[in-house]
């Protein structure tokens, strides 16, 4: 028997971009793995150019910012699915096309819509799927391996990743009064994705992060991607409300006796 038993499983991936998205190599994993994926994506613009990379896809279309969409995107896929086995939260924004400033200087509109699209889409999107998820259904987001760390490039979305990590406790908790439906996040190291591209300064941060590894090999979005799956198989069944930190080891090797040789040498 295949190991992560979901084959024939409905699961329902958003935040496809490109080939580069965790979201793609999650549809990827999963279907290998002989489970159905459907995905949604933000616009109509962007299902066609997906629809290019996923040419069998079933692509819906939903803007998270919009409540109504999101009900409406529940009531579509209802039509052609009884029952969703799982769903993949892959969405996070942040406005940096002012570049790079003082977190202190952070402008409510553009924190207040990061919350939005990268926290708050996750409530709405399991209220809206509550009734049409499997009574063992899993959710998984994806988040960042640590919010602790002050990396000025990623300024505010930090702070909205730790929302979303305490948010998906409070789903998971609330959620268990009537299901056993799960909530859990792989909170990935640095990748290289078209979304990081954006950050400013990214790059150099992403060579760093892949000295600090205990490997010297960067993180891959297929090792994120094997996480998210195994989280949303039965074989994960007991574990609920928890952060799976994937970063190959880089949070315990800030120490790392050639990185001190190569930062105190003057």
């Amino acid at each position: 028997m295949d190991f992560l038993d979901i084959a024939g499983k409905t699961i329902l991936v958003f935040g496809v971009a490109n080939k580069k998205s965790v979201a793609f190599a999650v549809g990827e994993v999963l279907s290998e793995a002989k489970a159905h994926v459907i995905y949604s994506v933000q616009s109509a613009e962007r299902k066609e150019s997906v629809a290019k990379i996923l040419p069998c896809a079933d692509i819906f279309v939903c803007d998270v910012e919009r409540e109504q969409e999101i009900k409406k995107l529940a009531e579509d896929i209802s039509k052609k699915y009884p029952k969703i086995h799982g769903i993949v939260h892959s969405i996070a924004f942040a406005n940096y096309e002012e570049g790079l400033k003082p977190f202190h200087e952070t402008k409510k509109k553009d924190f207040l819509q990061s919350v939005d699209i990268s926290c708050y889409s996750l409530i709405a999107i399991a209220n809206a799927f509550k009734d049409l998820l499997d009574e063992k259904a899993s959710v998984v987001t994806i988040s960042i391996s640590t919010t602790k760390i002050a990396a000025e490039p990623y300024g505010f979305m930090a702070p909205v990743k730790a929302a979303l990590d305490s948010t998906l406790c409070f789903l998971a908790k609330s959620f268990s009064s009537f299901s056993q439906i799960r909530f859990n996040s792989v909170n990935a190291g640095l990748l290289k994705t078209s979304a990081s591209a954006g950050i400013p300064g990214y790059l150099d941060y992403y060579l760093f992060s892949e000295q600090l590894t205990l490997r010297k090999k960067g993180l891959t979005t297929k090792e994120v991607a094997n996480t998210v799956a195994f989280l949303l198989s039965e074989q994960s069944s007991g574990i609920n409300a928890q952060g799976i930190v994937v970063d190959a080891g880089m949070s315990v090797n800030y120490f790392d006796k050639d990185i001190i040789k190569k930062a105190t040498r003057f």
